[in-house]
């Protein structure tokens, strides 16, 4: 059966510490070589980008990277290293902006080592740092709030920082920023399912059911939407004195509605001119001409809680639309 090319890249957006190691080990391999034989850097080279490819949580493959960089003597190479860590970590990446005066072959290794210091990949190791602290904690769900966490990478290792909060008891936080993490990144139907069995769990039963209707509509031949339903009317016909029913489509457009906000960050480029532009000129534009302006600024996310929210309310070229926007973002 043939893999279709979302669910390779889903893959690779999630770490394979296996791999990792393995290419990491080759690069070293090729790295020795290569004090003998120049040949063999450009091996090394190669081998440890395979390594932060397969598995971007271990600090090791990032820093080999940047060690043979410095050997290269390329320095605009470190800046772009550290950017895509600074993306991986929600950092602002225009931080190295203020840093561009500052000899990358001389310091990058350091300031690589300070970032992972400060802000550990490792979710055990991270969670150490706040779970002492209340003052930390908030100042971390305060960088969710406002971080653009739309790379899968990034949005992975968030979500396991969200995992140890949860771990510490503190449900209401996760669930919070738990939000915040599918509206930047809905593809991932396991997440919505786990946070539905969450809600199911507190007896908060409509919200349950937006999360496993997120999760199907994703993933239909898991039919974890409809297994819930089944729950809840077995719960019925036990006499539970007030039935359950499903959100009226009302309520199914207001969560989707709150979802589209929080697709895309406020501090976004393109949220930014959008407030400048004529907002009249905006209100008159159609699905199609909507759709098209978000994806042009990066924002397919909020494009897709748009477009779901109109199939919702039963326009038939949004449903058309719908499963074009779903497999972009697989």
């Amino acid at each position: 059966m043939q893999e279709k090319s979302g669910d390779i890249s889903a893959r690779l957006q999630h770490p394979r510490r296996s791999l990792g190691n393995r290419h990491r080990s080759q690069s070293e391999k090729f790295l020795n070589l290569s004090k003998t034989d120049g040949k063999y850097i450009g091996w090394a080279e190669q081998s440890a980008r395979q390594a932060i490819l397969y598995d971007f949580t271990n600090p090791k493959n990032w820093k080999l990277l940047v060690e043979i960089k410095i050997i290269l003597q390329d320095e605009i190479g470190i800046r772009a290293v550290l950017e895509e860590l600074f993306t991986v970590l929600g950092r602002d990446s225009e931080l190295l902006e203020q840093l561009k005066e500052i000899d990358m072959l001389i310091a990058g290794i350091d300031l690589l080592n300070a970032g992972l210091q400060v802000d550990p990949l490792d979710p055990d190791k991270w969670v150490n740092s706040i779970k002492s602290s209340e003052e930390e904690k908030q100042k971390f769900a305060n960088r969710v709030r406002i971080l653009d966490l739309r790379d899968p990478r990034a949005n992975v290792l968030f979500s396991r920082r969200l995992e140890r909060i949860k771990e510490q008891g503190d449900e209401d936080l996760f669930i919070e920023l738990e939000r915040i993490l599918l509206a930047q990144h809905p593809a991932n139907y396991e997440a919505w399912g786990e946070l539905g069995k969450l809600h199911e769990r507190r007896g908060e039963y409509n919200q349950a059911w937006f999360c496993y209707d997120q999760s199907q509509t994703y993933f239909p031949s898991a039919k974890i939407r409809d297994s819930f339903r089944e729950r809840m009317e077995a719960k019925m016909d036990g006499g539970e004195s007030k039935p359950w029913v499903a959100p009226q489509i009302t309520e199914r457009i207001d969560f989707l509605n709150r979802m589209q906000r929080l697709a895309t960050p406020d501090n976004h480029g393109g949220k930014k001119s959008e407030k400048k532009s004529e907002k009249k000129s905006l209100e008159h534009e159609t699905m199609v001409q909507k759709v098209m302006r978000l994806k042009k600024s990066g924002r397919i996310q909020e494009a897709f809680f748009f477009v779901r929210r109109l199939a919702t309310e039963g326009d038939q070229d949004a449903i058309k639309m719908l499963d074009q926007l779903r497999s972009e973002l697989e």
